[in-house]
């Protein structure tokens, strides 16, 4: 069963009606005037695919972040890197399976990946637990960090996740504190650091893997402190206002990259990544490599100082000084 969201259903219409037309053209010889009706036919989607595409509101932006086809970090594992070997175990507490981490290459260079899993279906879902990780999921990424750093590996994070298990048991095990470690930890790590936000960027559960010297974002990705649905369920207190919230977040690719959130937004095909895999980590390969080449090309003292300033130059604002009212008594008298 094909999956659509409600603004790809005109697209998805069009598509079945050419798909169709081709079809009958097949079992007849194809004349000119049913040629030229197919050659429209295609036009006019093509045309109604860039209309919808480049008009999306953040609300929708998210929605094709969590499109249930899109590709996920094994995906890419699959198809940006070569030679993944993939390591199990905080050798504190379990193997977080939503937390997925080990060697691999990026062309032809060693790298260690660490990156948050989702499922594709009820039972691998189970397993990923929908790609939220528990605190020993973050405590075997930093082993893995560790390891790198140890060995001289560079270090590349892909982040997908609404955000950290808010369950007991990831209380009781101090989800908390595993992030904050992790947050700790990364600030200082002294080989590079390079993450790519490849679909929800969901708070502390995305900062926990995402402290970097370059974060990068896919076109249709967000990056938020809330989920749109949390914020209107506390600001608006109904859950149904999400569409409104994601758009007074700015947690939309373009959004972030104006407020130097980000370091860059990375292109997705039209109609979304999850539209050609091929195309989307072609795209995701020469980022991830380039700005991999420009930070390690810094000398280790200079890049760790600009990942410091780079963090602590986030949230800065300025406020209009108050204006006594005319009428306003003095708190002297």
């Amino acid at each position: 069963m094909k999956h659509y969201l409600d603004f790809e259903k005109p697209i998805a219409e069009l598509q079945r009606k050419l798909d169709e037309l081709r079809a009958h053209s097949e079992s007849v010889s194809l004349g000119l005037n049913l040629e030229t009706e197919v050659a429209l036919m295609e036009k006019k989607l093509d045309e109604t695919r860039r209309s919808i595409y480049s008009n999306l509101s953040p609300w929708q932006r998210v929605q094709l972040a969590r499109h249930p086809k899109r590709p996920y970090t094994l995906d890419y594992l699959g198809s940006v890197f070569t030679d993944f070997q993939e390591l199990h175990g905080d050798r504190l507490f379990a193997d977080d399976r939503a937390m997925v981490g080990g060697f691999a290459r990026l062309d032809g260079r060693n790298v260690m990946v660490i990156g948050t899993q989702k499922g594709r279906d009820t039972k691998e879902n189970i397993l990923r637990n929908f790609g939220s990780a528990h605190p020993e999921g973050y405590r075997k990424a930093l082993r893995l960090m560790r390891l790198a750093d140890r060995f001289q590996l560079p270090i590349i994070t892909l982040i997908d996740t609404a955000g950290a298990y808010p369950g007991v048991g990831a209380e009781e095990r101090h989800i908390a504190e595993a992030i904050a470690v992790n947050l700790r930890e990364m600030a200082v790590m002294r080989v590079p650091m390079v993450a790519m936000v490849i679909g929800e960027g969901g708070s502390g559960g995305a900062l926990g893997i995402g402290v970097t010297d370059r974060v990068l974002i896919l076109e249709n990705a967000y990056y938020s402190v809330i989920s749109p649905e949390g914020c209107a369920a506390i600001l608006w207190k109904d859950r149904a206002a999400a569409p409104k919230a994601a758009g007074a977040l700015k947690i939309t690719a373009r959004d972030l990259l104006e407020l130097k959130l980000v370091d860059e937004v990375v292109p997705e095909p039209l109609g979304g990544a999850h539209t050609d895999l091929e195309a989307t980590s072609q795209a995701v390969r020469q980022a991830l490599s380039r700005h991999l080449a420009e930070v390690e090309a810094l000398p280790e003292e200079d890049r760790l100082s600009r990942r410091y300033e780079k963090y602590r130059r986030m949230g800065h604002f300025v406020e209009d000084p108050v204006t006594p009212h005319a009428d306003a008594v003095s708190p002297d008298v």
